[in-house]
């Protein structure tokens, strides 16, 4: 009779036929890389003949493996779209104690944020909670690491608000801290001055709307995009407005954009305290406002950690890595 110890490491030996996968090469990924991204993750075996695939490995490995595998052909099913990231947030949620199907439920039982140009839904709890409350409140601040959705999904609803006809115009602001939003100074005319600090505003624009459409909006005023410094002296009534790295905005820069705020406006922004390009000696209007605004009506604060993060996972183990030292610094003090 075999020792438990032994048994423990006895291989197990199973399978899954994937029927209902019509793209078995896009569902395998290029050169079946995320068949291999599940045997790294799970130090098991996976052989693939056609739509068949034999697993072998420890029993609890291998079935992780067979469960994430079931649930991401499930979502196929359903219309998603399931790529190496998908694949990746998968594996992610089954190591943090979840099972696969958790994340197809999310998605399922979560707001589709439709587009002219794609679909787009949240990826983790925390990612549904953030459109969750975009769209239950006026004022949403979204604080996180960068690679979180917060600047991409902000635009997502507020493309989905302007198609749908619940607000009239989007306004995309961002502080040219850079520049020390003194913009006199550098050649061209004012879309040449301020472009490439706007520039992370119009790609995630163009990735839900047709680029020739989305100029067309922006040339007719129905979408702006401008430094926060533009926004002086105005009402902002009937918008959707998100300001993007509100971390590097002045405690008076925050208090003016805020009080820009009008009727049927509805307002997100975005930022990351641990990247503030702020002189050393100059306070954050993102960090002060959270003492502040903390018990306004119809106001909620969303808080993005490096578990939220989908880009690559190399960004989540950056992410991570400078946490550490932060702490460490802390520590040594």
């Amino acid at each position: 009779m075999a020792s438990s110890k032994s048994a423990d490491k006895e291989i197990y030996t199973s399978g899954i036929t994937l029927k209902k996968i019509k793209d078995l090469q896009q569902f395998y990924g290029s050169f079946d890389e995320h068949l291999e991204m599940l045997q790294k993750a799970f130090q098991i075996s996976i052989s693939a003949h056609g739509r068949d695939l034999k697993i072998s490995g420890q029993k609890n490995d291998v079935n992780a493996a067979l469960n994430i595998l079931s649930n991401l052909e499930g979502m196929v099913v359903e219309g998603f779209s399931v790529t190496r990231q998908e694949f990746q947030m998968a594996i992610r949620q089954y190591q943090d104690g979840q099972h696969a199907d958790s994340m197809r439920d999310l998605l399922l039982g979560s707001h589709i944020l439709t587009t002219s140009h794609r679909k787009v839904f949240p990826k983790t709890p925390m990612q549904k909670k953030y459109i969750d409350a975009i769209q239950r409140n006026d004022l949403v601040f979204s604080i996180g690491p960068a690679g979180t959705g917060k600047t991409y999904l902000a635009v997502a609803v507020a493309v989905t608000y302007l198609l749908a006809k619940k607000v009239s115009r989007i306004i995309l602001a961002r502080p040219a801290v850079e520049a020390g939003e003194s913009l006199g100074f550098l050649p061209g005319d004012m879309y040449q001055k301020v472009n490439p600090y706007l520039r992370p505003l119009y790609d995630a624009l163009y990735d839900m709307l047709e680029v020739d459409r989305a100029n067309r909006m922006v040339e007719r005023g129905v979408i702006e995009v401008a430094p926060i410094a533009y926004m002086r002296g105005r009402t902002l009534n009937d918008s959707f407005i998100i300001m993007d790295e509100a971390q590097n905005t002045t405690p008076e820069q925050m208090k003016m954009f805020l009080t820009r705020l009008g009727f049927n406006a509805k307002t997100v922004i975005t930022g990351d305290i641990t990247q503030i390009d702020l002189p050393l000696k100059q306070k954050s209007g993102l960090v002060e406002v959270q003492t502040i605004l903390n018990t306004v009506p119809s106001t909620e604060f969303i808080y993005f950690t490096r578990r939220d993060v989908v880009r690559c996972k190399l960004v989540q183990d950056i992410v991570k890595a400078y946490e550490n030292a932060d702490k460490q610094k802390i520590d040594d003090k």
